[in-house]
């Protein structure tokens, strides 16, 4: 296995710059593992695939406004820093821009206006790490969601007219720095419609950090280091999703932040509670023990998250889907089309 395996070219024109309204007229490929056909729909239409009984699994983490923008002190140099993830009161791990001339004791001076007052913080850095990773205290993290901006991927070049956008409809424990993006496309009325049908809903928490703007940089991806992430699965939750199964009915995952934390959660068998950070990388040859279908966006090439739907529906499959998605123009990316895999 390589990382050239999980390679692909994308024009980029095909990268979505802007959010389809509403939300679930996006498009929607479906494609069958049994018999490797596939289908061209709209994602609206998911309902026609879903059936009472079945569980789908949703990954309630909201975005926090990680991105801030200062200047180090006593000087000029702009500073931008990403929050990944806290780590006391007031102290987080960022990733620091520029990072080489952030050693320990720098500080920078982040400042911000609202309708009623001016307000500032002071971040100094405590601890290093590799890559641009940088421990910061903050003098007073109350003021960091008004100082912040939402990330938005760096593939993505358009300014994005509401925040909201970039949040799912069910979106709630902060502490994202990236969208679940595959439970973009639900609206309140298409939950409302499945709920009807028989569907049933849990949410799991796992809060998305660096490896979402970290690329694979070695030739084995085996030999890759995944980030850890912070998950939540509670018991009633894991109780749920056991029992779907046990009723023969299928677990479906939006998104594959959800497939990481249920898979980690079931490493036993069946899903346990679970609370804790979350470093299992799927590959091909991983086994699924609870997921049996998967709702997923369209990923970049040599990402962890390729590899994660390779895994779960077959490396060559995937990529001819991938190959017929451009030639029928779907949308790629955070703001693209999705795919149900059954």
């Amino acid at each position: 296995m390589k990382l050239s395996d999980f390679d692909y070219n994308l024009p980029p024109e095909l990268i979505a710059q802007t959010p389809v309204e509403p939300r679930d007229k996006s498009r929607l490929m479906v494609l069958h593992r049994d018999t490797e056909a596939v289908e061209h729909r709209t994602f609206h239409e998911i309902i026609e695939y879903l059936q009472g009984g079945d569980t789908l699994v949703f990954n309630n983490s909201r975005v926090i406004p990680a991105r801030l923008f200062g200047i180090k002190d006593n000087s000029n140099t702009n500073v931008e820093l990403l929050l990944l993830r806290r780590l006391d009161n007031n102290v987080w791990e960022t990733l620091a821009r520029p990072g080489r001339r952030m050693g320990i004791g720098a500080k920078i001076n982040i400042a911000g206006k609202t309708a009623n007052a001016d307000m500032s913080i002071t971040a100094e850095v405590i601890g290093l790490g590799k890559g641009g990773i940088r421990v910061i205290n903050f003098s007073d993290e109350s003021l960091l969601e008004q100082l912040g901006n939402v990330p938005l991927p760096p593939y993505i070049h358009e300014p994005l007219s509401d925040p909201e956008r970039y949040q799912t409809v069910y979106a709630k424990i902060n502490g994202s720095v990236a969208a679940p993006t595959a439970g973009l496309h639900f609206t309140p009325r298409l939950l409302d419609e499945l709920q009807e049908r028989g569907v049933q809903f849990v949410f799991v928490t796992l809060h998305i950090g660096l490896d979402t703007f970290r690329p694979v940089q070695v030739d084995n991806p085996a030999l890759h280091q995944i980030h850890t992430e912070y998950g939540v699965v509670n018991p009633e939750t894991a109780d749920l999703i056991n029992k779907t199964k046990d009723r023969g009915r299928r677990v479906i995952a939006v998104g594959t932040s959800t497939i990481r934390l249920i898979e980690a959660a079931a490493q036993t068998g069946t899903v346990q509670p679970f609370s804790g950070n979350v470093d299992l990388f799927i590959l091909p040859g991983h086994k699924f023990r609870t997921t049996d279908a998967v709702i997923t966006n369209f990923h970049l090439p040599r990402s962890t998250l390729l590899m994660l739907i390779s895994a779960f529906a077959g490396r060559d499959f995937v990529l001819q889907a991938y190959t017929q998605a451009k030639d029928h123009g779907y949308r790629f990316y955070s703001f693209g089309d999705a795919m149900l895999i059954l």
